[in-house]
């Protein structure tokens, strides 16, 4: 049915959390910042990092924006390294491209950060374009990027899917009148994930959709 998939990269291609993790405690430490409670580390996977800061850490723009620069000094060197592949995705990336289909990254991520991503885990040549963030908060909304990527490869809405884990990727493929497919390995559970048009509760099921 769907010719173009677009994946989602944390949680989706990769489990990243505990480098995102370590990330944020440097930031937090550096800025002499009580260190969050564990289950809202974990809301920080996914969103725009600026919101989050914004919004766990009570923090206005300014300082927000200081969170994040401490955060990419941390990640840059080590945090973005401090992932991996979850089992079955090379495969069924394989399966997909065996049956002629086509592969995008779509993430909130810095763009640059996910292209060393998929280099470093041997990935970045299985998709044809890899569309993420800006370093200075361009883009970070999920929508913002699908339809970047749906415009500048030209992708026919119709038979386009994305592929993610948390309800923003539901949520922002439907903004741009696509479907969406959501995975249950990743960091979002069924409830949240309940406005999708798929769910795959293993990487095998994507490629069966």
């Amino acid at each position: 049915m769907y010719k173009n998939y677009l994946f989602d990269l944390d949680g989706t291609l990769t489990d990243s959390a505990q480098g995102i993790k370590n990330s944020i405690i440097y930031s937090l430490k550096k800025a002499d910042l009580p260190v969050l409670p564990e289950c809202i580390l974990d809301k920080f996977i996914g969103p725009p990092l600026h919101e989050s800061y914004a919004k766990y850490c009570n923090l206005d723009e300014e300082d927000a924006d200081l969170l994040v620069k401490y955060y990419r000094e941390y990640f840059s060197v080590k945090g973005l390294f401090e992932n991996s592949v979850y089992d079955g995705i090379p495969e069924t990336l394989d399966e997909l491209r065996s049956k002629g289909k086509h592969l995008y990254v779509a993430t909130s991520k810095p763009e640059v950060y996910a292209k060393r991503i998929l280099e470093h885990f041997g990935l970045i040549d299985k998709f044809e374009f890899v569309g993420g963030s800006t370093m200075s908060h361009e883009r970070t909304d999920k929508a913002e990027v699908i339809d970047y990527v749906i415009t500048e490869m030209n992708l026919d809405k119709s038979k386009t899917v994305m592929v993610g884990d948390r309800s923003y990727d539901v949520e922002g493929a439907h903004k741009n009148g696509i479907k969406a497919i959501a995975v249950l390995f990743g960091f979002g559970d069924r409830e949240e994930l309940s406005d999708a048009d798929y769910i795959a509760p293993t990487p095998h099921d994507i490629s069966l959709i």
